[in-house]
């Protein structure tokens, strides 16, 4: 096994930095008016996956200022994609849970989005470099709970 640089490394995330900044800009391109926004679908999926959490515990982990999440958490709740409920262990707190209507929209967003990037991925990139794809997704997912 070959020893990575220090150099390598920064080459590497200056490279992976710019290209998963170029995907996310991709997503955000197809962003149709009244549908949630990028910081709405990342909160309805958190909730959807890791099941309710407080507002504070998803701006922790969001990583934005509570009034921030204040805001996005209002606008779904508005729009009936996520619901407020008292925690059974502790009245004082709020809890946040996805609704059924929250997980349909990510449900069928999801399913459009990851169509279309299957269908590139499957036309576009050899088997070999989906693999490497499929093995890489912890590993980003890994790197971006550590930043």
């Amino acid at each position: 096994m070959t020893i990575v640089t220090d150099q390598e490394l920064f080459q590497a995330s200056a490279d992976l930095r710019v290209a998963l900044g170029r995907l996310v800009r991709r997503l955000r391109q197809s962003y149709v008016a009244g549908e949630p926004t990028l910081p709405e679908r990342s909160v309805l999926s958190r909730l959807d996956r890791e099941g309710p959490a407080t507002p504070g515990c998803l701006a922790d982990l969001e990583r934005v200022k509570p009034q921030a999440m204040g805001v996005t958490l209002a606008g779904l709740v508005e729009r009936g994609l996520v619901e407020r409920r008292k925690d059974d262990s502790d009245g004082r707190k709020v809890l946040m849970s996805v609704t059924e209507t929250g997980v349909k929209l990510l449900t069928d967003r999801r399913s459009q989005t990851t169509r279309q990037m299957a269908a590139v991925l499957a036309g576009k990139f050899t088997a070999a470099e989906q693999r490497a794809l499929i093995t890489a997704i912890p590993l980003i997912e890994r790197l971006a709970d550590e930043l």
